[in-house]
């Protein structure tokens, strides 16, 4: 299980970006999401036809390649909690998520250029306590960042109208 972290290419100034790379191994998670939800950058996630792009790329594979737990399309970067199924890459994964999201997203905006940053993060979920707290975090990060004030009201995220998990398809994928 694994928390993901991938953001747009201009979410961090350059200063930002090597600060973060400096931090620890034990504060990195908190120093690049602190530095994100400064909301450096163009917002394009914040175009709700993006973010429901995005929303959907998440969702399109769930139970299929991996097990989504948990979600947030932010302004400016994505988060996911998910558990990967037998014999699925994480790095082949993240790559079909921003790669086909890059080529809709340039279309629908007329743009051409880097729209997703190069790397993305992630962290090894070490037990069932540590998977609940990273849940909570990921759903409540519109909250913390001054979007919304209950996590219910972030329309891009597992949280949003009680999306309920495993057998849930999200808002618009519902069968």
């Amino acid at each position: 299980m694994q928390h993901i972290v991938f953001r747009l290419a201009d979410s961090l100034p350059a200063e930002l970006h090597q600060r973060i790379a400096k931090a620890q191994s034990d504060e990195f998670g908190l120093v690049l999401d602190a530095a994100l939800d400064q909301g450096h950058g163009s917002h394009n996630l914040a175009v709700p036809q993006i973010a429901e792009l995005v929303q959907t790329a998440l969702l399109r594979f769930d139970s299929e390649r991996y097990r989504l737990i948990a979600w947030c399309v932010m302004p400016n970067h994505v988060h996911v909690l998910a558990e990967l199924k037998t014999g699925t890459r994480l790095d082949a994964v993240v790559h079909s998520w921003k790669s086909y999201t890059a080529k809709q997203a340039d279309r629908l905006l007329e743009r051409n250029g880097s729209f997703w940053a190069p790397e993305y993060f992630d962290r090894f979920m070490r037990d069932e306590e540590h998977v609940a707290r990273t849940a909570v975090y990921i759903e409540a990060n519109p909250v913390k960042a001054g979007l919304c004030a209950n996590i219910c009201d972030w329309p891009y995220s597992s949280a949003w109208q009680g999306w309920g998990g495993r057998d849930a398809r999200g808002p618009d994928l519902q069968q």
